[in-house]
């Protein structure tokens, strides 16, 4: 098994779990909050695709489907075009509202057919490019593709619990 084939599974994976985590729920499930400064399901699912998407593309020379494809006007948010939730604040985190889990899931897939486009090109010395010179070391692509596997599944994690709380208390 190559590299990408791994990590075309990987990001699979968190695609799986994205929908397992918002199908069904309403947007108030979407957007509660177990305590007053935890992250909300919609919250998360949101952050983690706008850094998948922010950080493919920038490693790859894509464009953002975020910017391009109109995901930003149909999402609506109150937040600069190229924000991806990194350091939001509680009160911000308050702020990303969303009408549906088909909205949610519906951007996270259009950023995971480029994702998995982008990685089924690749060959093994691709993973070897720095990417980012502002680290010591370098970041390589590689090392930016299992960057962004790992903080999307800790994210989906963290929504997957979100719901499992949610699900308690609406029963």
């Amino acid at each position: 098994m190559h590299a990408k084939d791994i990590l075309i599974d990987g990001f699979g994976r968190i695609q799986e779990e994205v929908h397992s985590a918002v199908e069904g729920l309403s947007p108030d499930q979407l957007h509660a909050r177990p305590g007053s400064d935890a992250n909300s399901i919609a919250w998360l699912v949101w952050h983690l695709t706008r850094v998948q998407d922010d950080h493919v593309a920038d490693a790859s020379g894509l464009d953002q489907v975020w910017l391009t494809e109109g995901w930003e006007k149909r999402f609506g948010l109150d937040l600069p075009r190229a924000d991806t939730g990194y350091g939001h604040t509680s009160a911000k985190v308050g702020t990303v509202r969303v009408e549906s889990a088909t909205l949610l899931t519906g951007y996270y897939d259009t950023v995971h057919t480029q994702t998995l486009g982008y990685l089924r090109g690749l060959a093994a010395e691709d993973f070897e490019r720095v990417v980012d010179e502002r680290w010591d070391p370098p970041v390589t692509l590689g090392v930016r593709l299992v960057s962004v596997l790992s903080d999307d599944l800790q994210h989906v994690g963290q929504a997957a619990y979100v719901r499992g709380l949610v699900a308690s208390t609406d029963a």
